[in-house]
């Protein structure tokens, strides 16, 4: 399990192919890195997996490759039909999903060889051969919000920006930026691209950016046309026999962060609470990932000495509104018991308040 989805094996990959398995998602969530965090969130696993469909049901509309292969149908699944049997296009679920069935590819060990030596990718790629899973993430922005990372990495001349320092607000950018971060280390960082080619292994880093732009660019068409502004996001990728296929999941309010009307409408508001709320818990978390680069230990968990609080109730049933009343507007389809998005917006907003 990871710390928001269960992932179960049908068929397992091989050297020679892929295999078959699903998603389950879970109203579990994760924010800074830390993995499930204490409470859960209602719904929130049915809003993913129904934004999750719907982007990838249009991303094979537009020709771009995917391992999606439909959402398990719950209203067949309680009838006593076998999950792989419920298979089924988005359209034809008697009720929100919280499966969704996809083709596995080989997801070889990481070793971790210390401090000083690090990941071996050159293990990792011997054993994955011609079908493995790209151990990178393939990061697009088309916004650079205050507080982002980018500020600290790029000058706004080298993006074509007509300033010299960056604002205090939020920028968008004429063209889109990708970048690469590593996918299996303990702690994310961003890449060069000489060492995301290398960590790629057979997959081509050209190859792969121009997925994650042609992902964005269908994301951000049907963000739009809903009303929303697709600020940023991710994809991962699988490599089988020369060929490129986006993996996990994309375009839901986890993976990508989206605004409505100014007001973040993603985990975002989950991190922004965790910053007032529980301050001592977020700066615990960053001086653990400062303090693991100089330990011969991987996982910064270890190090840090503070728990998150729980979110109230308040808290809890605003997000979870946020997010089922956010996949209806997305989506154009009312499959939850939601507010109207601008209601549910304005109900987040108020949290910072």
């Amino acid at each position: 399990m990871t710390s928001v989805k269960e992932f179960r094996v049908v068929e397992p990959a091989t050297a020679d192919g892929l295999g078959r398995g699903r998603f389950a998602f879970t109203d579990a969530y994760s924010v800074f890195d830390w993995g499930q965090m204490p409470d859960a969130i209602p719904r929130k696993g049915a809003s993913l997996c129904t934004m999750g469909a719907f982007n990838f049901e249009r991303l094979a509309d537009a020709g771009v490759p995917t391992h999606y292969r439909g959402v398990v149908d719950p209203v067949a699944v309680e009838g006593g039909a076998d999950p792989e049997d419920a298979v089924v296009p988005l359209a034809e679920a008697g009720a929100p999903p919280t499966e969704m069935a996809i083709e596995l590819t080989q997801v070889p060990d990481l070793p971790y060889e210390g401090p000083d030596a690090g990941y071996d990718y050159d293990a990792f790629h011997a054993a994955g051969g011609e079908n493995y899973l790209v151990p990178l993430e393939v990061v697009f922005r088309n916004t650079v919000p205050v507080g982002s990372s980018l500020r600290s990495r790029r000058d706004p001349s080298d993006l074509d920006l007509p300033f010299e320092e960056w604002p205090d607000e939020s920028v968008g950018l004429p063209e889109p930026v990708v970048e690469f971060s590593t996918k299996y280390e303990e702690q994310d960082r961003y890449l060069s691209r000489e060492e995301a080619d290398r960590i790629a292994g057979r997959a081509d880093v050209d190859a792969l950016a121009a997925l994650a732009r042609d992902v964005n660019r269908v994301v951000t068409d049907r963000a739009e046309e809903a009303g929303f502004v697709h600020e940023d996001g991710k994809i991962e990728c699988l490599y089988v026999d020369g060929e490129l296929r986006v993996a996990d999941v994309v375009g839901t309010f986890d993976e990508n962060r989206f605004s409505y009307g100014g007001q973040q409408v993603s985990k975002e508001v989950v991190r922004q609470w965790y910053k007032r709320a529980d301050p001592e818990w977020v700066e615990a978390v960053g001086e653990a990932k400062a303090a693991v680069a100089d330990r011969d230990l991987a996982d910064w968990r270890e190090l840090c000495e503070e728990e998150p609080i729980d979110l109230p109730p308040e808290v809890l049933e605003a997000v979870s509104a946020m997010y089922a009343a956010g996949a209806n507007a997305y989506t154009g389809t009312d499959w939850f018991d939601a507010p109207p998005v601008d209601e549910a917006v304005s109900a987040v907003r108020s949290l910072g308040e």
